[in-house]
């Protein structure tokens, strides 16, 4: 950021009075601008102990496999924010269910969360940011065309939770992978 967005004027990387940490303030009106980070909301899509995945028809990532999600929209609720991206990316309509993953990517500054959702129908087809959509079970998951780590990681969460029956919520942290998220 060069120039505040309320004033116009040239805004300067400083720590504000009561803070810890470094944020862009206007030298002019004296405006603190924060960044915080964004949430990325989708679904794991079920059908029959298969999942649903997207081939990626935009970049980063292009041609490479994903959960549907995207970033959330203002005036939406995180369950909304899935199903809609659901539908964009795969056309697929889904009964929101519980929480599954919560997964920080600090160095994306992002938040990803997946809610686990079943499919309605088998009545999808790609979106414009698709190039394709397709059920898999774990054994035919395209894991080394995975588009991002938090993908992995959440499919391997629901893979073991599906083998045992038992499913929580999944938290923690991507701090490194061999995937650009």
């Amino acid at each position: 950021m060069k120039f505040c967005p309320a004033c116009g004027n040239q805004v300067n990387l400083a720590i504000p009075p009561g803070d810890n940490r470094e944020r862009f303030v206007c030298a002019q009106c004296g405006e603190i601008h924060y960044q915080n980070p964004r949430n990325i909301v989708g679904t794991v899509p079920v059908w029959d102990r298969k999942v649903l995945l997207c081939r990626r028809a935009i970049n980063p990532r292009y041609g490479f496999w994903t959960l549907p999600a995207g970033f959330m929209e203002l005036d939406e609720t995180t369950t909304q924010a899935a199903a809609r991206e659901t539908l964009e990316e795969a056309g697929a309509r889904v009964e929101i269910q519980e929480l599954f993953s919560l997964l920080n990517v600090p160095r994306a500054r992002q938040v990803h969360i997946f809610y686990r959702a079943r499919l309605l129908d088998v009545d999808f087809a790609a979106g414009e940011e698709s190039l394709e959509v397709k059920l898999f079970d774990e054994a035919s998951v395209p894991w080394s065309e995975l588009a991002f780590a938090s993908v992995e990681q959440t499919l391997r969460f629901f893979f073991a939770d599906s083998a045992s029956g038992n499913f929580g919520l999944h938290t923690g942290d991507v701090v490194h992978s061999l995937h650009a998220d």
